[in-house]
């Protein structure tokens, strides 16, 4: 898929709604669904993970992981998003040792910055990168797993439906 350029923080809100519109249709497999977020600080991963949670109905706050290394959302809608932020990681080793390795695998796992946890990541379904470009920004789908393709496709045909 070409890159989308989102204009302004509303867009990407609405961007990740479309988004958390599709997840509600989808079977969640037991061993989840795992998106990387990729970009620089401040190229709106955290705003696109709150958009999803808005779109899957949460109504709390919504706050980048960066301190606490991950936040878990349970949603009315009967799914699980483990958020994580792995920014502040010196070595990969510290998934393992957060306990990241024991948590319910059946969610939807958004992780910032996954390659500083190297192998111990779960291997990405989808990888979405975030560009700044001016003032908005660009954003880059792939998918990466049949699980990605399937999930991605039905994205591509609701984004082609606004």
């Amino acid at each position: 898929m070409s890159p989308i350029f989102l204009p302004n923080e509303q867009a990407t809100l609405d961007f990740a709604n479309m988004f958390s519109g599709c997840l509600k249709k989808f079977r969640l497999p037991e061993n989840g669904l795992t998106i990387y977020l990729d970009g620089d600080l401040g190229a709106g991963k955290t705003t696109f993970v709150r958009g999803v949670l808005r779109g899957l109905g949460f109504l709390g706050n919504v706050k980048s992981p960066t301190y606490s290394l991950l936040e878990e959302y349970y949603l009315p809608c009967d799914l699980t998003v483990q958020h994580f932020d792995l920014y502040r990681f010196s070595n990969p080793e510290e998934w393992t040792d957060a306990g990241f390795d024991d948590l319910d695998t059946h969610a939807i796992r958004l992780i910032e910055w996954a390659d500083k946890g190297g192998d111990f990541v779960p291997p990405a379904d989808m990888d979405i990168r975030f560009t700044v470009q001016n003032t908005g920004r660009m954003v880059t789908i792939n998918a990466l797993s049949n699980l990605g393709k399937d999930l991605f496709s039905q994205w591509h045909i609701s984004l082609g439906e606004n």
